[in-house]
């Protein structure tokens, strides 16, 4: 793989309750295209990953949610699980992380149900989205236009629906996190 992300920086919030697979593939594919990754979290040291409904593996994080600084980061991975994203979407200083990026305009990456945080961030209003299936009616009522697709992209949200689309939501997020930084930089 190019390194097309060299340079940039991304954020990846999670909490406890995080599905596995949704945070060390993103993880894997943003550094093999050259990203600086901090795995972001509201607790200071590890978080406890599942792998659906059963226990994971203990990860570390690199930077405490409290000591973050959303200005610094070049794009936003929210990955899924149902515990993980419940938890962030009542955690205000999580909330407000999430915000920054939809205010700011930085590419932001979701996959099954990481979507939750986003639409507590008002950050899915117009937006053609997927999501894990649950989520349908969520991100409708929140003024999502939810399809039922692998990956979708939608002016710099990728979203996808659960771990077996993750080829095509890396690819995707690795692309949209190149382009958009260099729309971002010509608008400047």
């Amino acid at each position: 793989m190019t390194k097309t992300l060299e340079g940039l920086r991304i954020a990846v919030l999670a909490t406890d309750g995080v599905e596995q697979v949704e945070l060390i593939e993103p993880v894997k594919a943003l550094l093999d295209a050259g990203a600086t990754v901090d795995v972001v979290a509201p607790q200071p040291d590890m978080i406890e990953g599942w792998n659906h409904h059963d226990r994971g593996d203990r990860i570390p994080v690199d930077v405490p949610l409290d000591h973050a600084e959303p200005g610094g980061y070049d794009g936003l991975v929210l990955p899924g699980g149902v515990i993980n994203p419940d938890a962030l979407r009542m955690n205000r200083t999580a909330v407000a992380f999430v915000r920054s990026f939809v205010d700011r305009g930085v590419p932001i990456a979701a996959i099954c149900h990481g979507p939750w945080t986003l639409i507590e961030a008002n950050g899915v209003r117009g937006r053609r989205m997927t999501s894990w299936p649950s989520l349908k009616t969520d991100l409708t009522n929140a003024g999502a236009t939810w399809v039922d697709e692998p990956v979708v992209t939608d002016r710099g949200l990728v979203t996808s629906r659960r771990p077996d689309d993750l080829e095509a939501f890396c690819a995707k997020m690795v692309e949209e996190f190149h382009e958009g930084v260099h729309r971002r930089r010509a608008a400047e």
